[in-house]
C-alpha cells in the first residue's frame, strides 16, 4: 500500500467520526472534574498570541524601518545635491524585499529565534551583509558603481543595522515577557495514559528547554486497570476522554495530542466522535508507529511526527481580518442604524414600563455564557431571560411593539454593541441560542448530535442559516438540525468576503419576516 493512501484512509475515517450519530449517548451539559484537573482548569490563563501573527508583524516592522532608514538617508543626503531621482528609491525598495527574503532564508522569521540573541544577531548581521554586497555586485557589473554614493550606501548599512539590532532586542524582550505570562504556549493535552503517552511526553519533554512553546497540562484516558498510569511521565492522569469537553471549556486548550498506536483504530474514532467539537488542533502521534509515511505527510510537534486530524477554524491572521472586519464594518454599521436605534427604544419606552434593553444568558464560543443586548420585546414582568419557552405566533407575553420589531429582527439592534465594545459576537456565524432552549422538552444539544460544534467559532448577529430562510421559532427537529447544518458549512467555508456576502443579503431576508413571532 502506498504511505499516501494510508494516510488518506486515516484521514477519511476521522471525518467519517465526525458526522451526527444517533446511537452516540448525550453529552452532559456541565461535568465534574477531578481535583486534579480542577486544579490545572481554575488556573488564571492569559489570552495566547498567535507565532504566525508575530512573524506577521515583524516583516512588515522589518520592511518599514529599512525601507525608511534607505529612503531617509536618501532625501536627506543625495536627494538634496542631485535632485529626486526614482531609481534611486526603486533600489531602496528592492534591497529591503531581498532583505525579507535573506532574513526568511536564514530562519530569522520563527519565534523561538526571536528568543536567542547571539544566534539571532550573528545570522541577521551576515545575511544584511550579504543584501549589501549583492547589491555592490549587481551596481558594479551593470556599470553604475560611480552613480551610487558610497556615503549614503556605508550609512545605510551602519544605520540601518543599528536600527535592525534596536529592533530585535527589543523584540528579544517582548517575546521572553509574553513567554512567562504563557501567551506563547501551546497547552496540550495527552490521550493515553499507558507507555505510549510516557514515551510521548518524554519526547516532548527532551526538547523543554527556554524556546520549546509546548507545555503540557495533563493526560485523560478511560481505561481504568493496569495500563493506566495515574502519571506519565511526571504530568497528571486528569480524567476520562468525556471530561476533556469540559476541561476545555474551563481553561484554553490549544492541542489535543493522541499518544495511541494508530492500529488503535475503532478506539481512535469513538474518541474523535466525542472531541471534533471543540475548538481545538487534534492530532494523532507517529512518533512510536511503525508504519512510516512521506516526510510531507507529518507535521511536527517540536520534533515529534503528528498526523493532523482536526484543526482549530479561523486562526491566525483569518482571526485578525474578522475581528478587524467585525469592529470596523461593526462600528459603521452602528453609526448609520443609531437613529433607527433611538426610534425603536422611544417606542419600546412608551408601549410599555420596564426597562428598553434586555440582557440574555447565551451561548459564546466554547460554549461560554456571555450576555447579549436586545430590545425588550416582551411584557417586563414575563421576561424569561434563558429562553426555557420558546416564543410562538400570537405569543401573549410580547407587546405590540416587540411583534413588530421580532418579525423585523430590530430587536437584535442592540447586539452591535456586543460586536463593537465587547467582541463577544462577531456580525456573522453561527447565531447564539439561549441556554436553555428546547425542542420538545429537550435541550437543543439532546436533539442534535454535534450541536456544540457550531460554537467552535464566535457567534454572530446574522449567518449563513438565517439568510437560507433557517431562522425564528424552532418547533420541529427538522428547523435545528438545518440550522446546524448550515452553521457547520459556514465554519469550514468562512472567509471575509462570505461574510460580507451574508452581510449584505440579510436585509433581504429580514424583509420576508417567515417564522419570526
Amino acid at each position: 500500500m502506498e504511505p499516501i493512501s494510508a494516510r488518506a484512509m486515516i484521514e477519511a475515517a476521522a471525518v467519517s467520526a465526525a458526522l451526527p450519530d444517533p446511537n452516540r449517548p448525550m453529552v452532559e451539559r456541565r461535568k465534574r472534574l477531578s481535583p486534579a484537573a480542577l486544579a490545572v482548569a481554575n488556573l488564571k490563563v492569559p489570552r495566547a498570541y498567535s507565532p504566525v501573527v508575530i512573524t506577521g508583524l515583524v516583516r512588515l516592522a522589518d520592511f518599514v524601518l529599512i525601507a525608511g532608514v534607505g529612503i531617509a538617508l536618501y532625501l536627506g543626503y543625495v536627494a538634496r545635491r542631485d535632485g529626486v531621482q526614482w531609481e534611486y528609491i526603486a533600489a531602496i525598495l528592492a534591497m529591503t524585499l531581498t532583505t525579507l527574503i535573506s532574513f526568511q532564508a536564514a530562519d530569522l522569521y520563527e519565534v523561538q529565534v526571536f528568543r536567542r540573541s547571539l544566534k539571532q544577531m550573528t545570522r541577521m548581521i551576515s545575511a544584511w551583509t550579504f543584501v549589501f554586497l549583492l547589491f555592490i555586485g549587481a551596481s558594479f557589473f551593470a556599470k553604475l558603481g560611480g552613480e551610487v554614493s558610497r556615503v549614503w550606501l556605508l550609512s545605510f548599512f551602519l544605520l540601518g543595522l543599528a536600527v535592525l539590532v534596536v529592533e530585535r532586542l527589543i523584540l528579544r524582550n517582548l517575546v521572553r515577557h509574553w513567554a512567562r505570562q504563557g501567551r506563547l504556549d501551546r497547552r496540550t493535552i495527552i490521550v493515553g495514559a499507558d507507555e505510549n503517552g510516557e514515551k510521548l511526553i518524554r519526547a516532548l519533554n527532551e526538547q523543554q528547554d527556554d524556546d520549546s512553546d509546548i507545555r503540557v497540562l495533563g493526560v485523560f484516558d478511560d481505561r481504568n486497570d493496569s495500563r493506566s498510569l495515574d502519571t506519565c511521565a511526571g504530568s497528571p492522569k486528569l480524567g476520562k476522554i468525556d471530561d476533556i469537553l469540559e476541561f476545555a471549556r474551563r481553561t484554553r486548550v490549544d492541542l489535543v495530542l493522541f499518544a495511541l498506536p494508530i492500529s488503535a483504530e475503532t478506539r481512535i474514532l469513538q474518541m474523535l466522535n466525542k472531541l471534533w467539537v471543540l475548538p481545538v488542533d487534534i492530532r494523532l502521534s507517529a512518533h512510536t508507529n511503525k508504519l512510516r509515511f512521506r516526510p510531507r505527510a507529518y507535521s511536527y510537534v517540536g520534533n515529534v511526527p503528528t498526523l493532523d486530524v482536526f484543526e482549530a477554524p479561523i486562526t491566525d491572521w483569518d482571526q485578525v481580518m474578522k475581528q478587524l472586519f467585525d469592529r470596523v464594518v461593526g462600528g459603521l454599521i452602528l453609526l448609520a442604524v443609531a437613529p433607527i436605534m433611538a426610534l425603536v427604544a422611544l417606542a419600546v419606552k412608551l408601549d410599555s414600563p420596564g426597562p428598553v434593553l434586555f440582557r440574555q444568558k447565551r451561548f459564546g464560543f466554547n460554549n461560554e455564557r456571555i450576555d447579549v443586548f436586545k430590545f425588550r420585546s416582551m411584557y417586563h414582568h414575563q421576561a424569561d431571560p434563558t429562553a426555557s419557552k420558546v416564543v410562538t405566533k400570537n405569543d401573549p407575553r410580547v407587546t405590540r411593539v416587540g411583534k413588530f420589531i421580532r418579525r423585523t429582527s430590530l430587536d437584535e439592534l442592540p447586539q452591535l454593541f456586543n460586536v463593537v465594545f465587547k467582541g463577544n459576537l462577531s456580525l456573522v456565524g453561527p447565531r447564539p441560542h439561549a441556554v436553555q432552549m428546547k425542542l420538545q422538552s429537550r435541550l437543543f444539544d439532546e436533539a442534535v448530535d454535534g450541536y456544540f460544534a457550531r460554537h467552535r467559532v464566535k457567534p454572530g448577529i446574522t449567518g449563513w442559516a438565517q439568510i437560507n430562510g433557517w431562522r425564528g421559532e424552532i418547533d420541529n427537529e427538522e428547523k435545528i438540525q438545518k440550522r446546524v447544518e448550515f452553521d457547520l458549512y459556514y465554519i469550514e467555508n468562512w472567509s471575509v468576503l462570505f461574510d460580507l456576502y451574508i452581510l449584505l443579503k440579510t436585509p433581504w431576508a429580514l424583509l420576508k419576516g417567515e417564522n419570526a413571532y
